[in-house]
């Protein structure tokens, strides 16, 4: 399976007439660097509006962990769902989180990159590798995999 080679970014209308999050849960801005592998680099533009902020923590804002491992998810569903160019599923169900390590805090105004890489893929089941980063900074790192349905 091949994805497109005219593709290679997911703007905020794209991502959502592919996934099916919305706010206050879509946690991605835009996909961009989508390869042919299957890799791709999801953007999340980190804002105090945000409603976790008013309780992660008042004194000092503080993007939650599992909101990046839920971005890294959701910008490798919309990698996966793009490159299928038949029977486009219409749900992605997150199935696993491995070797999870969350590296340093993530505050309001900072940009997080998902940098995505295709472990494996085994029927209607993806795994990816995936660092968030800020400022080329590694601010938590997993391994997701995600099963896309009908």
């Amino acid at each position: 399976m091949e994805l497109s080679t005219t593709v290679e970014t997911a703007d905020i209308a794209l991502i959502l007439k592919t996934l099916p999050h919305r706010y206050p849960f879509l946690l991605i801005d835009r996909v961009i660097n989508i390869g042919a592998d299957f890799s791709g680099v999801g953007i999340k533009n980190v804002s105090i509006n945000e409603p976790q902020f008013a309780g992660h923590f008042p004194d000092r804002p503080v993007y939650p962990g599992v909101l990046m491992i839920e971005g890294m998810a959701q910008t490798a569903g919309v990698i996966g769902i793009m490159a299928m160019k038949e029977n486009k599923p219409r749900t992605v169900y997150f199935l696993t989180v491995d070797k999870c390590k969350f590296r340093k805090p993530v505050i309001p105004g900072d940009t997080i990159e998902y940098h995505m890489k295709y472990i494996n893929r085994k029927r209607a089941m993806w795994w990816y590798y995936g660092e968030a980063r800020v400022n080329g900074a590694v601010a938590a790192q997993a391994e997701v995999g995600a099963m896309l349905a009908d």
